[in-house]
């Protein structure tokens, strides 16, 4: 008996890092998937972007672990896409037990007052209304089956506090934190569980990549990734650079399962102690 065994999960930002890790967890335990992805390149973002090669490899992941998965191509910016995304993943897996809403970006870093206007809406549009859009379409589903459920929104360390040079992410993850809050009290009533997760750095295409080691090494002109990891071990309490996607799958998992029954409202951090690091002298 898996801990997931019989539910379905959404997922968004699903073709590979943390989306991919996540649906991976939580088919090994059970769970039947939803994954969605733009799986394409997004404006202002200056890394690779995925692929529909890499929502594939989500796909067999999953069905390696002799699980369902319905995957779809949407941006989480449109919501009439999204909506159809899980329409069809509920028509074809039955029901919707979880959310995952794990989509975002990191695009331009540099001081607030230097941030380009596309910079900053691409940002928000996707890292913070990207996350609303995600419990719009979903939560209408949860309520009509009157069965409860978990959704988990990814925030990230920068959610609890500031980080010079990325203002714009800042904002958003804080509002990630704002939205949680609220959607734990407006559903409440209806046994739906809501929580953040806050991780440190994690290492996927999002922070092994320049636009990233400018970040931890504004001291250099051109940092590579290399240049910037005793830097990323420096933030954290334990001397360590990053955590793992699993690590935050491994939260993830806990956040959906029954094991968290009476958890909700709850920001956790999976972050290395970054969080609470004492700074001063």
């Amino acid at each position: 008996m898996g801990r997931m065994d019989g539910k379905v999960v959404l997922i968004t930002g699903a073709a590979r890092g943390q989306g991919r890790a996540h649906a991976r967890r939580l088919a090994a335990e059970g769970a039947d998937i939803i994954a969605v992805d733009l799986a394409g390149p997004v404006e202002t973002v200056t890394y690779p972007a995925a692929s529909p090669a890499d929502l594939a490899e989500t796909v067999k992941a999953v069905e390696e672990l002799d699980r369902r998965v319905v995957a779809r191509q949407a941006d989480v910016r449109d919501t009439e896409a999204l909506a159809a995304a899980v329409r069809d993943g509920i028509g074809e897996l039955g029901r919707l037990d979880g959310v995952v809403a794990n989509a975002g970006i990191l695009n331009a870093v540099k001081p607030s007052w230097e941030l380009a206007e596309d910079d900053w809406q691409t940002m928000l549009d996707i890292n913070l209304s990207g996350v609303w859009h995600t419990t719009k379409v979903a939560i209408p589903h949860l309520l009509e089956q009157g069965q409860g459920g978990s959704i988990v929104l990814i925030s990230s360390t920068a959610g609890l506090r500031g980080i010079p040079g990325i203002a714009h992410y800042n904002a958003a993850k804080h509002g990630v934190l704002g939205l949680q809050r609220t959607l734990a009290n407006e559903l409440a009533e209806h046994r739906v569980r809501v929580n953040s997760i806050h991780p440190t750095n994690v290492r996927t295409t999002m922070i092994e990549n320049e636009s990233s080691a400018r970040i931890y090494r504004p001291d250099l002109e051109d940092p590579t990734f290399d240049d910037a990891i005793p830097a990323l071990a420096k933030i954290n309490m334990w001397d360590v650079p990053w955590v793992e996607v699993e690590d935050v799958a491994n939260a993830v998992l806990f956040l959906l399962s029954e094991e968290s029954r009476y958890i909700t409202g709850v920001a956790l951090p999976v972050d290395l102690g970054m969080s609470q690091k004492y700074s001063g002298a």
